[in-house]
């Protein structure tokens, strides 16, 4: 008899799969893009989703996401909703001057997208503002997440409630937050569902929120 997580996940294995394609196709577009998408992680810690994307969108569409001073990128933050928009601004221009090269953003020929688990080392102990689990949301978003978790609060609970953990830490230190992703990988080889399904498939279990506005 399938469990009835495994019954959940078939049940939307349709709509996930289709996210999951639509975030593997990010990769491939521009400097720009992987960007904007690295700045809604940035965004991302306290404040929703759909928050984050919005502000994220204004900075785009203003120009001032790649020229914004950091006032400016504040102000649009503070009216999107994103919240700690002061402290969010300066990371977004921090992380700006250190993927810019002769005026230009160049982070995706910066990104060793060979060695994953570098990558994301690299990210956390580097991007300010990034730690383990933005930088593992910031790499499944651009298609690289299928082998890595994000730890965020809701898929703890949902660890500790299908007893994968024994407790939900009030901070995860790197080594940790490894541990934890290996049951997590064990217990979704276990249920036939890739780590990042996984992810996906205990988002749903939020109600009607979709699939876009997971994390």
């Amino acid at each position: 008899m399938e469990s009835p997580l495994f019954l959940l996940y078939a049940s939307k294995k349709a709509d996930i799969k289709k996210r999951l394609e639509e975030l593997d196709k990010v990769k491939y577009e521009s400097n720009e893009r992987i960007f904007a998408e690295l700045c809604f992680c940035l965004c991302t810690p306290q404040t929703r989703a759909l928050s984050a994307n919005k502000g994220v969108k204004e900075l785009e569409k203003t120009g001032l996401l790649l020229s914004g001073k950091e006032e400016q990128v504040s102000e649009i933050l503070k009216k999107s909703g994103v919240r700690f928009h002061n402290n969010k601004a300066s990371w977004i221009i921090l992380a700006r001057n250190q993927f810019t090269r002769a005026g230009q953003m160049k982070i995706k020929g910066m990104l060793n997208t060979d060695d994953l688990t570098g990558l994301r080392n690299w990210l956390a102990d580097n991007v300010k503002g990034l730690g383990m689990k933005e930088a593992s949301h910031f790499l499944r978003n651009i298609g690289h997440g299928q082998d890595i978790a994000i730890l965020d609060r809701h898929i703890l609970t949902s660890a500790l409630n299908h007893k994968v953990i024994k407790n939900i830490p009030e901070s995860i230190s790197k080594q940790h937050y490894l541990e934890i992703e290996q049951q997590l990988k064990r217990f979704a080889a276990f249920q036939r569902i890739s780590l990042q399904e996984l992810d996906m498939v205990w988002w749903s279990e939020l109600g009607s929120l979709p699939l876009e506005e997971m994390k």
